[in-house]
């Protein structure tokens, strides 16, 4: 009977301990679920922008607590009542007015003359109101005759060679081809979309049609896709960043495969080029990058650890995703979040005041060890000692992980001016894919998504220096067909100008 009872005992601590293990699992589990949820519903309903302002204008209660110390040695020796008056100067700007429309756009002159009689009077000025019209896009039919003659004595006709046509079998003109293409990869409109505006001009344009224009368009400046690949591996310091794109695949029946966009950006020379693969490991960034040299910055995705163990490349890591990981731990902690959001919000001002300043690569790198240097020392100490406080598999543990885990490689901007403290400038470059990818859903084949990588880089490349696409895909799709091959880089969006103004 002793037995049983110390029997029954046994088992009933045994059970009260794995309830009690079972319900702190239970919390925990039902804690990162609930993170889960609030960042769903952020990304949904709330605001998209991470920069963080303490509230009220003032530090947050943990920064104050940890100056407490400081203030408590201070002591009011005198207090002394001042009072002034302000004098202010109230400066009335003057309405600049309507912005002065661009002189490059065609006037067309509509004169008014006054109902009244005019005969005999003399004109002392007029008044000219410009008002901006929009007439929509037109097609048109481009009709080439070539007139034929005999030669005297029957010895021969004679007629002009046909110009050369970037699709010479096809119907479609450089300039139509050029604006379908930046309708879908500039303006996100679906094929689907622009045949419904054909139908409007009572023209109908099958999709399939539309989509062998493309494709052989593709073909014809692949030659430029390989020559923007050659210049991004030659960079010394380019942004990656990957993102996802449904494809149909016929291996597939009822479904899509995920495939992924592989994005290289040299923020420095204004390039960018995607490549597509039809999955997420380093095999695609391992060949794309296989010899090149330099810094390459990425997000925290276990894939570009493997390049850390090559000796010609430094990696470092992106600013911006270890305060979104803080961002988002606010409901799990506020005091710490808002803290650690403090201070790399103090590294973002040091960034401005640099561009603000227009500071050069050296200047910046100078700054940066003055200011930035200190805060992160400061922040890595307290991350470290922080971390020891909280769980570890909490919303805050997780974002304190994340940042302590790549410390090294999150403070490396500052030995180098010309470096970025975050990865930005390629996620920028994805937004163009991410919007069309909500308009056009998947793509239609793998082939079909290399396709979109090569028109998303050099459409992006355009971007970065400004280039109107339109202009410059039309105007290369003239000049390709007759281009020496090695020389095929000068067509490039970056160069473009410089043999068109030349």
């Amino acid at each position: 009977m002793i037995e049983t009872a110390i029997d029954y005992k046994t088992l009933y601590e045994e059970t009260v301990q794995l309830h009690e293990k079972y319900v702190k699992e239970s919390s925990l589990k039902i804690a990162a679920f609930q993170h889960e949820l609030d960042n769903l519903k952020r990304l949904i309903f709330g605001s998209k922008n991470e920069r963080f302002i303490p509230s009220g204008g003032t530090q947050s209660q943990l920064s104050l607590d940890m100056q407490a110390d400081a203030v408590a040695q201070c002591s009011v020796v005198k207090a002394q009542k001042i009072e002034y008056v302000r004098n202010t100067t109230q400066i009335t700007k003057e309405h600049p007015g309507r912005t002065k429309l661009p002189e490059h756009l065609e006037r067309r002159e509509i004169i008014i003359e006054p109902a009244a009689v005019t005969e005999g009077c003399k004109k002392i000025g007029e008044e000219i109101t410009e008002e901006l019209e929009y007439e929509p896009g037109k097609l048109f039919v481009n009709r080439y005759v070539r007139p034929k003659y005999i030669m005297a004595a029957g010895k021969g006709i004679i007629i002009a060679p046909m110009i050369d046509r970037p699709l010479p079998k096809a119907i479609v003109g450089p300039g139509l081809l050029a604006q379908i293409i930046i309708d879908k990869y500039v303006d996100h409109l679906p094929l689907y979309r622009q045949m419904e505006r054909f139908k409007r001009e009572g023209i109908n344009i099958p999709y399939s049609t539309i989509g062998d224009w493309i494709k052989n368009g593709c073909t014809l400046i692949d030659p430029l896709n390989e020559s923007l690949k050659k210049l991004i591996v030659q960079s010394n310091y380019l942004h990656a960043d990957e993102s996802p794109i449904k494809v149909l695949d016929k291996d597939k029946k009822g479904t899509t495969h995920r495939g992924y966009y592989w994005v290289y950006h040299n923020s420095i020379d204004g390039l960018v080029w995607f490549d597509y693969q039809e999955g997420r490991g380093r095999d695609g960034p391992v060949e794309v990058l296989k010899d090149f040299k330099g810094y390459l910055q990425t997000d925290g995705y276990a894939v570009y650890d493997f390049f850390k163990e090559e000796k010609e490349i430094t990696v470092l890591h992106c600013m911006a995703h270890a305060r979104r990981m803080f961002f988002e731990a606010k409901e799990n902690d506020k005091a710490i979040a808002e803290y650690a959001l403090e201070q790399i919000g103090l590294l973002y001002n040091i960034e401005r005041k640099a561009k603000e300043q227009q500071l050069s690569p050296e200047q910046k790198g100078q700054l940066r060890q003055t200011e930035a240097v200190p805060v992160l020392a400061s922040l890595g100490k307290w991350m470290k000692e922080t971390y020891l406080k909280v769980l570890p598999k909490s919303a805050i543990g997780k974002a304190l992980a994340y940042s302590i885990r790549r410390w090294t490689e999150l403070m490396l901007y500052t030995t180098d001016g010309k470096l970025n403290i975050d990865n930005n400038p390629v996620e920028n470059s994805i937004r163009a894919l991410a919007i069309g990818r909500k308009n056009y859903l998947f793509a239609g084949s793998h082939e079909a998504a290399k396709r979109s990588a090569m028109l998303y880089s050099l459409m992006g490349t355009c971007k970065l220096h400004g280039i109107n696409p339109f202009i410059w895909l039309r105007d290369v799709l003239q000049r390709i067909n007759n281009h020496p091959i090695n020389k095929i880089a000068e067509l490039l969006p970056h160069n473009w100008e410089l043999i068109t103004k030349g």
